[in-house]
């Protein structure tokens, strides 16, 4: 049936639509007060007592308090509090006459009534979080409001706004989480539980493993909010250690693991991990000499590989707010305790803004914002990145000032760690498949710094601790190593 026989003209149903899909405005927001004056009569009544506890309850500020009133009355009382001076109903209206803002609240009549207001000290707590719930949801309802009214929009990047909206979204929680001072009879409890814990592990990691013995005992494993760097030259095999971490926690722990890798394609890695899991040269395979041998253990690590909650985005040119938009809809989703990102210079600091000028500018944007999503995740980040040049000419070790193009990132790094191999005297060596590679913990906020051996097993592109490697491991034909 036709529109005009509908009697239905779309064009305008169309047209009306965004007004009528509007937040709706005309309702009041949440609030609540009559409990705002008992708080506020509270207050100048019990100064000492409850301003303090006003202050760490209600972290939104006077933004807590919906009447404008409300929320001169309080700023100034805290104020006042704040330089050690008396707060009561005399004091505080001498403030307000004194700043041409007492007729703007009511006058002394309306200081008097919410002196009235107050009932009982006992309830503060009540009103209080009754207060900052309202307020947390004014606040979603104006980010929310703020959101369909730039999607109306048709300037700036779409990107840009779902990371700007899931940023303030998700930042919203941090008024809900009430803070406080610990005494000291509880911090000795709690200490004491945590030694406990310590003792019952008998040495067990807290953090998540490496899956390399010697580096967990020097850094404690992967922990929550932290970004652990490592860097290397290309082929030192930063990409093979950072998956062989990763393949520890998605496959042997059943730990939800997402990895972005904007180099290799996600089939890559997969062939790589599956072959390194079964000890099988991937250069056999990909030159079509594959054993029936190799068949078994082949599919037993596809199996295992299958199982495990592995997530592997390899979308290339991500800029840093792709990527972290990317990165919690994995968390929300699938709760990922981990990330693995291959690797930091790929990425680029804006998109749909002008590009920055300097090439150290962007990088130190695209690590305080990996940074900053480890912390808000509060799950360890692994980035990897690229060492300067210069490191190939000198033949040293590396130091935390090769790290290319910016020292934002010794700064934003919780743990560095820095890939390279020592020079061997014997021609014999340089041809062995197993190369011997230092990891060196250049940096560490909370632990000790050092040198940790490790062995990097090239034709199956697997690092192993170095203790353990023996010729046994080693695989019967060497054909050519694959780059790392």
């Amino acid at each position: 049936m036709s529109e005009e026989a509908n009697g239905v003209d779309l064009q305008k149903h169309r047209r009306r639509r965004p007004a009528a899909d509007a937040v709706n405005t005309a309702r009041l927001p949440p609030h609540a007060e009559d409990m705002e004056r008992a708080v506020l009569g509270c207050m100048l009544v019990a100064a000492v007592d409850s301003i303090p506890k006003c202050v760490e309850r209600l972290r939104d500020g006077v933004d807590a308090f919906y009447d404008l009133r409300h929320q001169t009355i309080y700023r100034n009382m805290v104020a006042m509090h704040d330089k050690q001076q008396p707060v009561d109903i005399l004091s505080v209206m001498q403030r307000l006459k004194d700043c041409e803002l007492l007729d703007q609240v009511g006058g002394i009549v309306y200081l008097n009534g919410l002196q009235d207001a107050f009932t009982s000290a006992a309830n503060l707590d009540w009103y209080l979080d009754a207060i900052r719930e309202k307020g947390i949801r004014r606040k979603m309802i104006s980010i929310c409001t703020e959101v369909v009214g730039r999607a109306y929009e048709e300037g700036g990047a779409i990107e840009e706004l779902m990371d700007e909206m899931e940023r303030d979204v998700l930042g919203i929680r941090k008024f809900q989480t009430v803070s406080k001072a610990i005494d000291t009879p509880e911090l000795v409890d709690r200490t004491i539980r945590k030694i406990e814990m310590y003792y019952e592990r008998q040495g067990q990691l807290i953090g998540i493993t490496t899956g390399f013995i010697d580096l967990d005992k020097m850094t404690g494993g992967l922990t929550g909010g932290e970004m652990v760097l490592i860097a290397a030259r290309p082929s030192m095999g930063k990409t093979s250690l950072a998956m062989n971490m990763a393949e520890k926690a998605a496959v042997d722990l059943q730990l939800p693991v997402g990895v972005f890798s904007l180099e290799m394609s996600a089939e890559s890695l997969m062939m790589r991990m599956i072959c390194s899991r079964a000890r099988v040269n991937m250069r056999n395979i990909t030159d079509g000499f594959i054993s029936e041998r190799d068949f078994a253990p082949i599919t037993s690590s596809s199996a295992a590989i299958r199982r495990a909650p592995l997530y592997i985005d390899d979308s290339s040119a991500l800029s840093i707010m792709e990527l972290r938009a990317r990165a919690r809809r994995m968390f929300q989703e699938h709760g990922i305790k981990l990330l693995v990102v291959d690797y930091l210079q790929l990425l680029q600091a804006t998109i749909g803004k002008k590009r920055v000028e300097n090439r150290q500018q962007e990088i130190s944007e695209i690590s305080a914002g990996l940074k900053a999503l480890a912390k808000e995740l509060d799950i360890p980040v692994i980035v990897l990145s690229q060492l300067s040049r210069d490191l190939e000419k000198q033949k040293r070790k590396p130091i935390l000032a090769d790290l290319r193009e910016s020292g934002s990132l010794e700064q934003d790094g919780d743990k560095i760690i820095l890939l390279y191999r020592p020079e061997r005297g014997d021609d014999d060596d340089v041809d062995r498949d197993a190369c011997p590679v230092n990891a060196i913990v250049a940096k560490q906020r909370n632990g000790p710094t050092g040198e940790v051996y490790l062995t990097f097993i090239k034709t199956l592109t697997r690092f192993e601790n170095a203790a353990k490697v023996t010729d046994y491991d080693m695989p019967n034909d060497n054909q050519g190593s694959l780059p790392v």
